[in-house]
Formats: C-alpha cells, structure tokens, sequence
C-alpha cells in the first residue's frame, strides 16, 4: 500500500503534535510507541543532494502500532520518501519531524556514557556541598572578627576577662581557617575528578555515532506477529560532490597520467559509516519539463518620464585570446580533509564501475567510506586514466609574455570526463592549477599544463616606427611592435603564437594592417597566428605593424 503523508505547516512544535494526535485514531493513543534506530546502507550523491537508503528492524505485534523511526537526516525531501514492508505490514501514514515529543520515549543511551554522567552529577554535589562548608567557615570568622573589635573598645572588661577573650578567638580563628584549608584541598580533589569524568565523558562521546534530529513516525497494521525490516529512502538537499582531478606528465613525450577524484560533503546530520557511495553527474532537483514554445511578437519599447533604462548600449573591443584554462592564483581550500583511505592507485580501477547514461555518468564505487557530517570536503579516489597526449606551446604576449603548454586530447568524449579543477604535476614538479572543461563543440580538448619559464618572449613597441599625424579633420596612429621569441631549452619546441590588431565597427574609424609578419591572418576576428618551430637556443624575432584612422575630435579609449 502507498504510503499517506501528514504535513503540517504550523512551526510551533507543540501545537503540531497536538494536530497530530487528533488525526490519529484514540486506540493508538494508549499504545506505547516503538522505537528503533535507522541504519544508513548507502548513498547515491548528486552535484546538489543526495539520496540516502536506510534499513530499520522492529519487533511488531499484531495489529495497529506506532513506530518512530530514529536517525533520519535533519532535512528531506517528504515528497521524496519511499517505504518498503513486507506483505504482512500495511503503512496507513508517515510523517517526518524532528520534535517528536512523546511521555513513552525512552532513554537508550550507551549505559557507560550513563555511568559517567551520574557520577559527574554525584561529583557536582559534593563540590557544592564543600564550597559551602567554606562559606560558612568564613562567615564566622567575620563574625569573630567583628565580635573582637567591638570587645576591646568596650572599657567594663578586665585584664583576665579580655585575656580570655583573646585566647578564645585566637584557638578559634586557628581551627576555622585549618577547617578552610582541609575544605579547599578537598574542593580541588574533586575538581580534578570532575575534569577526568569530562574527558572520558567526551571521549566516549566521541567514539558514539553521530545522531540526527530527524524522525519518522509510521502508523502501521500488521497481521503477523515478529521481527520485521523496514527499508527506506529519500532525497536531502543537505550533501553534494564534485570532481577533482590529478594530471602527471613526465616529460612532453609521455602520455598523461590523469587521477579522477571526487570530492565529497554531507551536513545531513548523520555520520555515513562504512557505507557504500554511487557518485552522480545528475541533478534530482532540477525539472524535466520540456519546454514549450510560443508564438514571437515584436514590440516597441515604451519610455516613460523618469525611466532610468539605458535608450542604446555602447560596445567597445574587447579582444581576448585562448589563455588555457590556468588559474592565476589558486587560494587553498582550507575546508577540504584530505585525508583518504589509500587503497593503492594500482587498484583503485578494480573498485570503481563506471556507468553512463543518456544524461549522467554515475560512479558506483564497491569500497566502504566514512563521512562524517561536518560539511568538510572528503576526498575519494575513482578512477586513473593513461591518456595519449600531443604536446605543443603556446603563447599570447599582447595579454601575457609567458608561453604555456598545452596538452592536446582527441577522441576526449570516452574518458566521461566532468567540468572540474585539475592539480598539474609536470616534471615531478607542483606547477599548479588548470581547469577541465569538455563541454564544447571541438574534437580536441586542450588542457594547459602550466607556464615554461625556459621560453622567453618580448613584445616590445618600435618607438620609431610609431606615431600620431594629424591629417585635416582626422588624426592617424601608427603602431609596431617587435615580438621575440627565444627558446632556452634543451630540445625543439613548437609553439602557436597569436596576436592581434584592432577592428573597427564605425565607419568613421579605419584600420589598415601595414606588417603581418607572414602570420596567418583572419580578418574577421583580427586574429594572427604563427606556428613556430625553435631549436635549442635559437630565437625569432617577428614584427607586426598596423594603422588607425579616426576623427581627431573622438577619442578611443581602449586603442
């Protein structure tokens, strides 16, 4: 039978159960409810959420009962909740909560951790019972002090009367401040014991598996008296995963050792121990209508007084050039733990199956791991790739006068690779991060392996061959540039440069490209390339040179 749901969206938690009692029919109200603690078997983990499986076991007598199922993420998916009895159990209705309130809920804590928790109550009491013993003890002494003074300014007593007083306060003054002194030696006795008590309370904490605030309240109808298991699953919003990569490359020669990691989080309230994960590329929030289209009408745009909108947008040039995908900077994730259970690298492919579908590539990994609930990121391994590679330079010195390698992949699409960053190795050296991205359109995958600083490039104005003239209403600029290239390395190199000159989109502005330096030139995009090969040593010097024509009255200001 499908299971029913309750939803109440009062958030006063007394008040909720109170609606809950009145649905609930009055001859399961004297009941005593059961209790059991959910057992986490798996979990399939999306870029955004997760889907737990849980299983339960209870002991059901026959006829209507109340089970309150303990150690349910703190945030679901109600829509989401899936139960599976057996036969002989019918579910009537579910609900989720996590302030289940009920005079029968029993305590089942670990009796150790109770053991320790009564004897720090004990221990709290007598320290109690020693601090007021001091208080007390001082007290008098500030009465006999006060009792003294007021003896001695009193001039009716004599000498073997005050004497008498003297000795008395003086016997007295000494037992009631050895009294205070025994007390404090005491007190920090029992300080002590109630820091040890703390720590193998904490201790024994510690060593407990984590318990959420969420519960399941079934109403069930069995017909067979026994043990029955009750298996479950729901979706929570409260975990995720993303890919990580690893790329190693011993020299441009050798093919790319590339380690595809996952990283993985959960704040679900619960420590998934020794489970079993399937990591997917798939999104259970997301819709699936498909979307419907509709008749396009074209309309004019209405002004009204006061309108802050912009009537026309101004573009200017921006011109940028396929940098690879290297991260300038990359801060270090402090939340990341990274420690990882190290099955060997050799073996980590026999543990991991890969599977795809027409939408997702899901990773089902039959190792046991452990992530504790603390919203750190958990690195697992998955699976390592040896990927033939072409290796070629690159380098576009109007941006930056560094050169980059560039690892060239085809065929990329059967590696099932997802957009992620990537940690470089090259050389047996850390050089950095990069960025995959195989969602695109072309064959090849190109993936920048880091900066070589044995390759030296200048790009550098030719002051002289460079100049403003003004010409009647117009003013015309000349510009050349000399780019050297030097390659400081023990072996050829080919390196792809680029550069490139202005175009215009006014008609009042015109550009004339008077030195190319036999680059290959795409006058649409402005674009010059050069595919250079340099020996050991050698050097290369390329000039480029271009002219701007525009109104002197204007100004461009990205020229």
């Amino acid at each position: 039978m499908k299971p029913s749901f309750i939803h109440t969206t009062n958030r006063n938690p007394f008040i909720k159960n109170i609606l809950w009692l009145l649905l609930v029919p009055a001859s399961l109200l004297a009941q005593k409810p059961l209790f059991t603690t959910a057992k986490t078997q798996g979990a399939t983990v999306y870029f955004s959420g997760a889907e737990l499986q849980h299983s339960a076991q209870v002991n059901l007598p026959v006829g209507n009962s109340e089970i309150v199922i303990k150690n349910v993420a703190d945030y679901i998916n109600e829509s989401t909740l899936q139960i599976k009895a057996p036969k002989s159990v019918t579910v009537m209705s579910v609900q989720f909560t996590k302030n289940y309130i009920s005079e029968y809920e029993i305590d089942e804590s670990n009796p150790a951790i109770k053991k320790v928790r009564d004897s720090i109550e004990i221990v709290k009491k007598e320290i109690k019972k020693v601090q007021i013993q001091i208080y007390t003890h001082q007290q008098t002494i500030g009465l006999l002090d006060n009792n003294q003074q007021v003896g001695g300014a009193n001039s009716g007593l004599n000498t073997a009367e005050l004497m008498k007083m003297v000795e008395y306060y003086k016997a007295k003054r000494i037992e009631l401040d050895n009294q205070i002194e025994a007390f404090k030696e005491k007190e920090t006795k029992w300080n002590k014991t109630l820091a040890n008590l703390t720590a193998r309370l904490q201790l024994n904490t510690a060593k407990e598996e984590k318990m959420s605030k969420g519960k399941l309240v079934l109403q069930v109808l069995n017909e067979v008296a026994g043990t029955v298991t009750l298996n479950f699953s729901y979706i929570t919003n409260s975990a995720g995963w993303k890919p990580m990569y690893d790329l190693r490359a011993n020299s441009i020669k050798d093919p790319i050792q590339l380690l595809y990691k996952a990283q993985v989080w959960q704040t679900t309230g619960i420590d998934w121990k020794k489970i079993k994960m399937s990591l997917s590329s798939g999104n259970p929030n997301q819709s699936n209508e498909a979307p419907l289209q509709q008749a396009w009408f074209l309309r004019y745009r209405e002004f009204r007084d006061g309108d802050k909108n912009i009537l026309y947008e101004t573009t200017s040039n921006n011109f940028n050039y396929y940098r690879g995908n290297v991260f300038s900077k990359s801060k270090e994730d402090k939340s990341v733990d990274t420690t990882e259970v190290d099955y060997g690298y050799d073996s980590i492919d026999d543990y991991v199956e890969i599977s795809e579908s027409q939408l997702n590539v899901t990773f089902d990994i039959d190792i046991p791991y452990d992530v504790l609930s603390n919203g750190k990121m958990h690195s697992v391994s998955l699976k390592e790739i040896q990927i033939p590679a072409t290796y070629k330079f690159y380098s576009a010195p109007r941006l930056e006068k560094e050169a980059y390698l560039l690892a060239k992949i085809d065929n990329y699409g059967q590696y099932n690779l997802l957009p992620g960053e990537a940690n470089i190795v090259f050389e047996e050296m850390n050089v950095g991060k990069t960025f995959i991205n195989p969602e695109q359109t072309g064959d090849t995958l190109s993936l920048s392996m880091g900066r070589d600083k044995k390759i030296s490039i200048k790009r550098e104005k030719v002051v002289d061959k460079s100049g403003t003239k003004f010409l009647s209403s117009y003013k015309e600029q000349t510009f050349t540039y000399d780019i050297t290239i030097r390659n400081n390395k023990k072996e050829e190199i080919t390196l792809t440069l680029k550069d490139q000159y202005p175009l215009s989109s006014d008609k009042d502005i015109t550009i004339e490209l008077l030195e190319d330096g036999k680059a290959s030139v795409n006058p649409e995009t402005g674009f010059m390339t050069w595919d250079l090969k340099l020996a050991p040593n050698e050097s290369k010097k390329i000039r480029i040179s271009y002219k701007v024509r525009y109104p002197k009255d204007k100004i461009i200001d990205n020229l």
